[in-house]
């Protein structure tokens, strides 16, 4: 399922993220993503990908996720969402995670709205 409009994307990663879908997610990028699962530490390539958000999805808790704002210019886009993850991990200990994304996202016919730079603690 492409993503059509540019202010669906986070919320398309929210849905499979809480999904579960590792691949539904790794679908959500582009081939050279850089995703970056902690503030200054970007990681590149499927597997590099894949490792992090698997970590993520460790946590086995759902993610809250408000789009703020989205711009766009042809066929780039910024979006900006607020996102949480609260409640009690799998080991018994509390997790709270939040952040404010600056996520740049391209558009092609075949694939729609995809992550070019997927910066979930993008401010910072």
């Amino acid at each position: 399922m492409t993503v059509t409009e540019l202010d669906q994307l986070n919320l398309a990663f929210a849905e499979r993220f809480n999904a579960r879908d590792l691949e539904g997610l790794m679908a959500l990028n582009t081939d050279d993503v850089v995703f970056v699962p902690a503030p200054g530490t970007p990681v590149t390539g499927a597997e590099a990908v894949r490792g992090a958000l698997e970590q993520f999805l460790g946590l086995q808790l759902p993610i809250e996720m408000t789009v703020r704002h989205t711009f766009r210019s042809g066929d780039t886009g910024l979006a900006i969402a607020d996102w949480s993850i609260t409640g009690t991990g799998p080991d018994g200990s509390e997790v709270a995670l939040s952040g404010t994304t600056a996520d740049v996202a391209v558009f092609d016919e075949a694939h729609g709205w995809r992550y070019v730079v997927d910066n979930p603690f993008g401010t910072a």
